[in-house]
């Protein structure tokens, strides 16, 4: 995948909608009694007062108060917000089930090598479409995350024992090469090394669009015979300039998804947002290993 616009939303709702937590309310405006200020959360810690029932503390008796005030103070996950737990089980549960498939098709494709291309280009096609749906669409759709984790399982799956057939040891490197990139643009990204800004992250979604249509035109190209089966760039210099550029392109993809968490888990974003940020953070990990495939692929030809 060559772009990822489920963080482009993530970041937009963030700005819009809850953007009011965590801030106090402007001086001269108050909040109906017995409830937090309006785009607010409560207090952390203090008692809440049903609705329409103001002297509710004041039936309480000084031990019933005492014991609730001591109460410790609720945190996300009590609140239901967005925490950074969330967002790591859920994308090891979905990078689980990427893998539980992914296995499975290189057994039993490389029992039946004929169906390789047909699981490939479903897999492939078929989780881009997804990936879209599921970007575009106004409510979190775990089943269509799922769903996708599955066919980007089937397609690696497939693409890996292929290029493992004709390239020996290309895939142990790509794994490889892609945990280390993960662990090394996190650190970056943690320490400033590396910034993600509004301006990188206009530039980068164009450059990851044009990207994506340069892929989708390559593809058809390969399947007419261009390039010996690389399409419009043949396993010279120039595929490995492409290559690198979609593994440099990948690889800020990790840097921008980072930065997207930790701004929704600042702006108290909804628990449910961890499934996209999940599925977005997966989706990157594929897009980066594809391109470490390919590219010691074009190496190993050379």
């Amino acid at each position: 995948m060559a772009t990822n616009p489920v963080f482009n939303r993530i970041d937009k709702e963030a700005q819009q909608q809850y953007a009011g937590f965590n801030q106090a309310p402007q001086q001269g405006q108050a909040a109906p009694q017995g409830q937090p200020h309006q785009g607010y959360p409560a207090p952390q810690g203090q008692p809440q007062m049903p609705m329409g029932y103001p002297g509710a503390s004041e039936s309480m008796s000084p031990e019933q108060l005492e014991q609730m005030y001591r109460q410790a103070p609720a945190g996300p996950a009590q609140t239901g917000r967005l925490t950074l737990d969330d967002v790591v089980m859920k994308s090891m549960a979905l990078f689980a089930v990427v893998l539980v498939f992914a296995a499975g098709t290189w057994f039993f494709v490389g029992s039946q090598p004929e169906l390789a291309m047909p699981i490939w280009l479903l897999g492939m096609f078929g989780s881009l479409g997804l990936s879209f749906a599921i970007a575009f669409q106004k409510k979190v759709n775990v089943p269509l995350i799922v769903a996708h984790a599955v066919l980007q399982g089937l397609f690696l799956g497939a693409v890996s024992v292929t290029f493992n057939a004709m390239w020996p040891g290309v895939v142990t490197s790509a794994v490889v090469a892609t945990m280390g990139t993960f662990v090394g643009m996190f650190i970056a990204w943690k320490v400033g090394f590396i910034k993600v800004t509004s301006k990188s992250r206009r530039i980068f979604g164009m450059m990851a669009m044009g990207y994506l249509v340069f892929l989708l035109l390559n593809i058809g190209a390969s399947f007419m015979g261009l390039g010996d089966g690389w399409g419009i760039y043949s396993a010279g210099w120039l595929g490995i300039a492409v290559s690198l550029l979609g593994v440099a392109l990948a690889s800020y993809s990790l840097a921008v998804d980072f930065d997207s968490v930790d701004r929704g888990i600042a702006a108290g974003a909804p628990e449910k947002y961890s499934w996209l940020m999940g599925h977005g953070l997966v989706a990157s990990l594929v897009w980066l290993y594809i391109e470490f495939l390919r590219l010691f692929a074009i190496l190993q030809s050379d």
